[in-house]
């Protein structure tokens, strides 16, 4: 075995995440749809690895590009707080699959409102599915409140968009195929914060830079949520702003009156051509392990940080989430 996997530390990533192309690259890894297709075995595999080598002990034999997949098969598919499995449906790989599919059905059949509610509503089951499963594992949130936080989300987005389909009735037909992207931006401005309330209620665990806890602090929490509404909004942008554009166009053409029928599934691949570089860029955002200024901290808490470490704490570290 080479001396450099005895030494290896399988927790940094292998792209430098100070850097967006560095994130980039990382989240391109992460989200790789293709890892949804490897068995549960394997994953588990995987995990047992990255355990092992955490622990400093990597089987004979093993090199490191085999680390390097093992690690990414943990990210794609465990939870970074909890080391639990997460389901299929909530992990960022599958991104690209679930959102393609809804997000084509939403851009095609936004003219009628049983239509907008209907897939509304599917957009954003599977959107609170999503935001639980990438939670911050460390703040647990109820039943009750999950189910008023996804009651609020879906109701937003409802209301934006069938008030919205109904107020561009007379307008131009590109405004109304707009609708949709309204109607996903606002309900992420609420699901988001709701489903991840008990962090901006309790606060979430902040540390060192070398990963030891400090205390919890609501503000952290408040800098984390807004980065990662933000990173949901700008992942939907492009496709839901540019596409129907493309598709406002490409109706006015004689062959594509022809094939109507095909509208649905071709928008359904155009969504996923987008998709498949924004998952990663909009993950890339932010850095996953944001920080933020001693300063900016809760009076108490900074005094509590200051009192045990004087001067030698100027920033604090969390998990932003995804």
């Amino acid at each position: 075995m080479a001396a450099s996997v005895t030494t290896f530390n399988i927790d940094i990533p292998r792209w430098d995440q100070h850097t967006f192309m560095g994130r980039v690259k990382h989240f391109f890894n992460v989200t790789d749809p293709r890892t949804l297709l490897v068995s549960e075995h394997e994953l588990d595999s995987a995990k047992a690895l990255v355990e092992s080598c955490r622990a400093g002990i990597v089987p004979p034999g093993t090199n490191q590009e085999q680390l390097f997949y093992a690690k990414k098969l943990y990210d794609s598919a465990f939870h970074p707080d909890s080391g639990e499995k997460m389901n299929l449906i909530g992990r960022m790989s599958f991104q690209v699959p679930g959102g393609m599919a809804i997000t084509g059905c939403m851009l095609q059949f936004y003219r009628t409102v049983p239509a907008v509610v209907f897939w509304q509503w599917v957009n954003q089951s599977f959107n609170a599915i999503v935001n639980y499963t990438n939670r911050n594992a460390a703040s647990p949130i109820s039943l009750k409140q999950i189910g008023v936080a996804y009651f609020t989300a879906t109701s937003t987005a409802l209301a934006t968009a069938v008030g919205l389909n109904l107020y561009t009735k007379r307008a131009p037909s590109l405004l109304a195929r707009w609708v949709p992207f309204a109607a996903v931006a606002a309900a992420n401005c609420v699901n988001i914060p709701l489903m991840r309330q008990q962090e901006l209620i309790n606060g979430i665990t902040v540390t060192d830079e070398n990963d030891n806890p400090l205390g919890k602090s609501k503000r952290a929490a408040i800098k984390g949520i807004t980065q990662v509404v933000v990173s949901r909004v700008a992942m939907a942008a492009p496709g839901m702003i540019l596409l129907p554009i493309i598709m406002e166009r490409l109706e006015k053409y004689p062959f594509m009156k022809k094939i109507q029928v095909l509208h649905a599934p071709l928008q359904t691949i155009l969504v996923g051509g987008f998709l498949v570089f924004m998952v990663p860029v909009a993950c890339a955002l932010f850095p996953q392990r944001s920080s933020i200024a001693l300063s900016h901290l809760e009076p108490d808490l900074r005094q509590s940080i200051v009192a045990r470490h004087g001067d030698n704490v100027p920033y604090v570290y969390f998990n932003k989430g995804l």
